[in-house]
């Protein structure tokens, strides 16, 4: 398997997941206090809404690399 190969199926992997799951969330620290023995943190959770159209669009390239990327000139 050569490189372009590879980079279309992961498109074509994250496309997919994109569709299937429209958003991922993770969570992040946001402040830090340290105040003589006692530590306080505090983490909010983020949410990435991913378009229609990116997954779409991640599909479609990732397609079209599998079918031209291996044409030579």
């Amino acid at each position: 398997m050569n490189g372009i190969r590879i980079v279309a199926i992961v498109l074509i992997v994250a496309g997919a997941l994109g569709l299937a799951y429209g958003s991922f969330s993770y969570t992040k620290d946001t402040h830090k206090a340290k105040l003589g023995p006692i530590e306080l943190s505090v983490k909010e959770r983020e949410t990435v809404n991913v378009p229609v159209w990116a997954g779409v669009g991640a599909i479609v390239i990732g397609g079209l690399l599998l079918v031209f990327g291996d044409r030579k000139r």
